[in-house]
């Protein structure tokens, strides 16, 4: 027995949304930096589809999140990005589409497994896998771009591991997982929202 993915004119209309909400977020919030830290909101819209429409829903604002993210690694948008590009193009590409992908995914899944038993710790373990899987794609996709990225750790003189854990993931990371926690109360409010 085959099952069909369908989706309702609400349901698509909601993710419309959302998607419009992830590009926006992307463009013009994706390049909040405070110091050594980008400030993310990207997640949030994401986190949000998956568990009101579903992991297929999370998996397409997440690609789409990605595809933003790809066009401006390759109109250079850092320094970085403009060395991953040149040096890693394939890699690139592949982390850039899967990483937000598959988080957006397993967030999904993650609140429709637990959402019966436990409504509320769903919401905080859905906003708190898709960073984790994000940013966890994102190191493996990094140790794939060596040339890039071992060129970065020999200039500032650091072992290859931990500069993509310290120089590149560790403070971003933490903001991301702290900004979608602090959201989770609110994404869980408009659920209910929704729902009624």
């Amino acid at each position: 027995m085959e099952k069909r993915l369908d989706f309702t004119a609400k349901q698509i209309t909601g993710i419309a949304v959302l998607l419009a909400l992830v590009v926006v977020l992307q463009v013009a919030l994706g390049s909040i930096t405070i110091g050594a830290v980008t400030l993310n909101f990207t997640l949030i819209p994401i986190v949000l589809g998956g568990i009101l429409f579903g992991s297929v829903a999370g998996l397409i604002l997440g690609l789409a999140c990605g595809v933003v993210v790809l066009i401006q690694v390759m109109l250079g948008g850092s320094p970085f990005y403009t060395l991953i590009w040149a040096n890693d193009p394939v890699v690139t590409t592949l982390t850039c589409l899967v990483k937000s992908s598959v988080a957006g995914y397993l967030g999904g899944l993650s609140y429709t497994l637990l959402k019966k038993k436990q409504p509320i710790v769903a919401v905080f373990v859905a906003s708190a896998i898709v960073p984790i899987v994000n940013t966890g794609l994102f190191i493996v996709g990094c140790l794939f771009m060596f040339d890039s990225v071992h060129t970065l750790s020999a200039v500032s003189g650091q072992n290859l591991l931990v500069f993509i854990l310290v120089g590149l993931v560790t403070f971003n990371f933490f903001i991301e997982l702290a900004i979608n926690m602090v959201f989770a109360p609110a994404i869980n409010r408009i659920i209910k929202i929704i729902k009624r």
